[in-house]
Order: structure tokens, then C-alpha cells, then sequence
């Protein structure tokens, strides 16, 4: 048999030659948007007006560093029907990074704004790039219906498919709703609906004393309807829309399940994620380009860890995506002092803490998804920025975010706080 080897270019650093060494990766800084409802407050506001509120905004936090000193720009988005050419390109060039720094899309469903970050993450090891904005934006309000026309219609009706449902919440492979297969999961895992309600019941009532004890102010950015001229001092949104204050298991179990029928369904919305509009941002750099520019560091990047499982029990791809990434940072479940996990159902949620044999008191501190919301192209960094921050905020050492993904993948992202010899 004949073999054509195909060799790619040597890596090299932007200042040339080949890199010593794989290259420390730090966080500079993180923000967000507050997380609106669905067809609520950000609903009219496309998902690169907001990204580029959170470019500008992250480069703001690092002393005032200029656009033009980015490499590159790399964003998660999902739903991009009729959202126009490469809206990660839109959102760049609409906070001011100049024409001449590349920015490109990653789709990785829910797993999109963390797989930005590991994208920013290995140009910067590599040294092809020094500082690199990475991030999540996504209007699901915006989503549009679709109506496929390119053949004639010489009799009868078309009918309009929602993009929403067919590219963001489907099941590629059996064409089931995500609600399936959280359904199958609380079914192979033994996760009651009592267990369900329990921990949609906590994250609700989390979510609510974390705002009401300003606990996201670090980390968020009031949302505006405009990326340019817009009046700071009038945003759309200040705080999260989504969550449910006075939430009670009693209230939640008068819910009827969503997604099946049958008498062993226990899938709710009360105990799912939202459909949600949002959009975050980080600066990473290298470790010595921060410290050359003399850059604040909130983290460092330990390790990150990818893994597929069956698409049908998706919602369990962050127990092997956990275990890579603790394994090539050396540390156990129990070295790590925060969790954020998104919630895309609570039944997920409960089946992976009880896998990884997790302390739950170290996870989603200030709540998760089912009470925050879901911005699926957005969460993946939406809970990056909420870990560096809440580490900060508790002093506590080591963290890591991870998410489910639909089609049956997972991915996570370890950070560690910089200590003082640092």
C-alpha cells in the first residue's frame, strides 16, 4: 500500500524559532453579561452586539491593553442561521480589534465557550499567539424559523423549522430533544425526581442569595442594546433574568414532565436549564507576556480534558471530559475546592456528582444553569468566568468548570489561583 504523509509547518513563536517549551497559559481577566430570559430583555440584541461588549470590557480590565495588541479572537456561538458571516469576526471588529487580528467561530454546542478557551489555551502553548480573547455569545430569542425554498413549491404548504430546536436542542443522531436523554439518564443512573427537585430547589435558592448579596458584581457587565454610543448608565439588564426567587421543592413538584409522558418521566422545566440570550469573555495570555505588559493574573490554566459518550446519555460527558483534566493536572476530586458544572438538567447534574463521588457544597456555589440560565454557545465561558471570580472571592485555590455536550461529549477547564511566590 502507498502512504502520503502530509507534514504541517513547524510551529513556531511570533517572534520566531521553535518554542522551548509547552507555554504557561494565565487568565487575565473575565467578564460577562447578565443572562437574559428567553425573549426578555437581550431578546432584540444579537449575540456579536454582545460579545463585543465583553471584548471591550475584558481588555478595559487589563490596564487599558489595546485592541490592537490581541493575536487573535476565538468565540463559541451555535445558533448562526441568519446571524451573518462569522459572528465571532462581527463581535471582534465591533469592539474595536482591528482588521488586521483573525477571529474565528467555534461550535461546540454547550461545550462551545469552553472549547474557545482550550482553543485560546493551545495557540498560546504553542507560542503562534500571546494574548488571545476567548468567549461564548449567543441569542437564542434571535434563533429564526427556517424554510427551505431552493426547490419550487408548486402545491400545498411548507412548513417552517425552528433552528432553535434543530441545531441547538436535537439530538442529531436519534432526533430526540436533550429532555430525552436526561430522561434516559435519570432512568440508568437512578435519579428520582425528588432528587431533581432537591437540587433545582438549591440552585435556585443559591442563585438567589448570591444576588442578593451582590455576589456576581465582579464579574458582570450590564448588557446594552448597542455595542457603540450606547448610554453606560441606562443598560437593558443589570442582573441574571432568569432566576426563579421563592423557589420551593413544593412548587417544583406540582410541575408535569416535558419531555415524555409516561408514568416514569421525571424531567421538568422546573428542573432543566433555560433557553437564554448572554455572552462572556477572557483574556488569556502567556505567562510571560502578562508578566512583561505587567498584567493583573486572576489564574493560571492547569489543564483542560475532552471525552465522548453515548449521544443518548450525553449529560455524563463531563465525567470522563473531569477525569482527564484532573488526571494531566495531578490532582484528585477532592484537591479541587470548586465545582462549576453546568446544569443542563438536574438529573445530569445529580448522576455526575454521584459518579465522581463529589462534595456538593463545592459546587455551583452562587447556583448554576437551571436557576441562571443557559445560553448554550455562551455557558461553557459563562461558568469559567463565574469560577475565576468566585475563587477569587473565597480565596480558594483550585476549580474547575466542566459541561455536558450534546451529541454525547463533555468537556472541563482547570484553574488555579496564582500564590504569592507567584
Amino acid at each position: 500500500n502507498d502512504y502520503i504523509l502530509i507534514m504541517s509547518e513547524a510551529v513556531t513563536c511570533k517572534t520566531g524559532g521553535a518554542p522551548d517549551a509547552v507555554r504557561q497559559v494565565v487568565l487575565v481577566s473575565a467578564v460577562r453579561t447578565p443572562v437574559g430570559k428567553f425573549m426578555g430583555a437581550l431578546a432584540e440584541v444579537p449575540a456579536h452586539v454582545l460579545g463585543a461588549q465583553c471584548i471591550r470590557e475584558v481588555l478595559r480590565r487589563a490596564n487599558d491593553l489595546s485592541p490592537a495588541d490581541v493575536d487573535e479572537v476565538v468565540l463559541g456561538q451555535v445558533l448562526t442561521s441568519g446571524a451573518g458571516q462569522n459572528p465571532a469576526r462581527q463581535a471582534a471588529k465591533l469592539a474595536g480589534i482591528p482588521v488586521e487580528v483573525p477571529a474565528h467561530l467555534v461550535n461546540m454546542l454547550c461545550g462551545s465557550g469552553l472549547r474557545a478557551v482550550v482553543t485560546a489555551c493551545q495557540a498560546i502553548q504553542c507560542g503562534s499567539s500571546d494574548l488571545v480573547v476567548a468567549g461564548g455569545q449567543e441569542s437564542m430569542s434571535l434563533a429564526p424559523h427556517l424554510l427551505h425554498m431552493r426547490r419550487p413549491v408548486k402545491f400545498g404548504d411548507r412548513t417552517a423549522q425552528d433552528s432553535l430546536m434543530c441545531d441547538g436542542l436535537t439530538d442529531a443522531f436519534s432526533s430526540k430533544h436533550m429532555g430525552v436523554t436526561a430522561e434516559n439518564v435519570a432512568r440508568r443512573y437512578g435519579v428520582s425526581r425528588q432528587d431533581q427537585d432537591n437540587f433545582a430547589c438549591l440552585s435556585q435558592n443559591k442563585a438567589e442569595k448570591a444576588q442578593r448579596s451582590d455576589l456576581f458584581k465582579e464579574e458582570l457587565l450590564p448588557a446594552a442594546a448597542s455595542a457603540v454610543g450606547s448610554d453606560p448608565q441606562e443598560p437593558l439588564l443589570r442582573q441574571d433574568e432568569f432566576p426563579r426567587h421563592g423557589t420551593t421543592v413544593e412548587g417544583l413538584k406540582s410541575l408535569k414532565p416535558s419531555f415524555q409522558k409516561d408514568a416514569e418521566a421525571t424531567v421538568t422545566a422546573g428542573n432543566s436549564s433555560g433557553i437564554n440570550d448572554g455572552a462572556a469573555a477572557l483574556l488569556l495570555a502567556s505567562a510571560e507576556e502578562a508578566a512583561k505588559r505587567g498584567l493583573p493574573v486572576m489564574a493560571r490554566v492547569v489543564s483542560y480534558g475532552q471525552a465522548g459518550v453515548e449521544p443518548d446519555y450525553m449529560g455524563m460527558g463531563p465525567v470522563p471530559a473531569i477525569r482527564k483534566a484532573l488526571s494531566r493536572a495531578g490532582w484528585s476530586t477532592k484537591d479541587v475546592d470548586l465545582f462549576e458544572l453546568n446544569e443542563a438538567f438536574a438529573a445530569q447534574a445529580v448522576a455526575v456528582c454521584s459518579e465522581l463521588d463529589l462534595d456538593r457544597a463545592r459546587l455551583n456555589v452562587c447556583g448554576g444553569a437551571i436557576a441562571l440560565g443557559h445560553p448554550i454557545g455562551c455557558s461553557g465561558a459563562r461558568i469559567l468566568v463565574t469560577l475565576a471570580h468566585q475563587m477569587r472571592r473565597l480565596s480558594a485555590r483550585r476549580g474547575c468548570a466542566a459541561a455536558c455536550i450534546g451529541g454525547g461529549m463533555g468537556i472541563a477547564v482547570c484553574l488555579e489561583l496564582p500564590s504569592s511566590s507567584d
